[in-house]
């Protein structure tokens, strides 16, 4: 029998504890997880492609049957170069769900041979995107609790370069 491999796209921008998670369970239904920082023509990233792979690398690095790849194709062009049959996906909402469905359903259509696989997020990161982590990181408040230490340290590193808020403080007037 082939190895059952899965692909988890993602932008990661930045990876959260939430991707985190679902890497995890992941590794844990299939011989190999390839997580996929994809390139989104449609999305202006704070970190370059080469640093979203470096940081989900590092924050992958104790999970012996993941490893991550940076893609600049379609998720199901990237999910076939891997070798993958399954596309994983993470669902925190009914929103998502709207979204991941049509998406399922236009990734059957140009791949009907890789099947999606949707895990719903675990209840302690239901609030958590990485939208809103750049968000607070960037007015200085503290994002330790969610994302890996090595994101919470890049933030903290770039938010400074960046001229961004580093450390909650009063504003002065």
């Amino acid at each position: 029998m082939k190895d059952r491999i899965a692909v988890y796209p993602g932008t990661f921008d930045p990876p959260t504890n939430g991707h985190l998670d679902i890497v995890e369970r992941a590794s844990k239904l299939f011989d190999r997880v390839v997580v996929g920082v994809g390139t989104n023509l449609a999305k202006k990233t704070f970190f370059s492609d080469a640093d979203r792979i470096t940081m989900m690398r590092e924050a992958c690095a104790s999970l012996a049957n993941v490893e991550v790849r940076g893609f600049d194709t379609l998720t199901v062009e990237f999910a076939q170069s891997a070798g993958a049959r399954f596309i994983i996906r993470g669902i925190r909402a009914l929103s998502d769900f709207e979204f991941e469905f049509e998406m399922a359903n236009m990734n059957r259509r140009l791949g009907p041979d890789v099947e999606m696989v949707f895990l719903m997020t675990s209840p302690e990161y239901l609030y958590l995107s990485a939208s809103r982590v750049k968000e607070i990181a960037a007015f200085g408040a503290k994002v330790d609790d969610m994302v890996p230490p090595n994101v919470a340290k890049r933030l903290r590193a770039d938010g400074k370069k960046r001229g961004l808020r580093t450390g909650a403080t009063e504003p002065t007037d």
